[in-house]
């Protein structure tokens, strides 16, 4: 079958409109990825450091074992996690009370388009070991 002279260019108008509309989606998935992902390494980071934590039993290295660690599970974050973004409470882990490290952290976004920084949290919370 032959098309008529005017059908020629509709095939790239059409591509020419939809590609917009599948790269924004495509950069929509990549950074809903990179969003989750920092997420989850920040709720392991605040799992192991509060678990550090419970099971510690100088206040002072346990408060600074539960920062570290916290700073070693997320090693993929850029720009890393440092000890302003963690905190302990409270600052000794008494037996049968609970303990909470809260982690928070701010995810810059590779477009621009959506927002400029995500702010995202990790918290964890468990008994204190005695």
């Amino acid at each position: 079958m032959e098309r008529s002279s005017s059908e020629r260019g509709a095939a790239a108008v059409e591509f020419a409109l939809i590609v917009p509309l599948l790269l924004l989606l495509l950069l929509g998935v990549i950074e809903f990825g990179r969003v989750f992902n920092a997420q989850l390494q920040l709720s392991a980071a605040a799992r192991e450091s509060v678990r550090v934590m419970a099971i510690q039993k100088p206040p002072g290295t346990a408060i600074n074992a539960a920062i570290n660690t916290a700073i070693a599970a997320a090693p993929n974050l850029n720009p890393r996690l440092t000890a302003g973004n963690v905190q302990v409470t409270p600052a000794s882990c008494a037996a049968a009370t609970d303990v909470t490290v809260t982690i928070t952290y701010s995810v810059d976004l590779l477009s621009g388009l959506f927002a400029d920084a995500i702010p995202l949290s990790g918290r964890a919370v468990m008994r204190c070991g005695g």
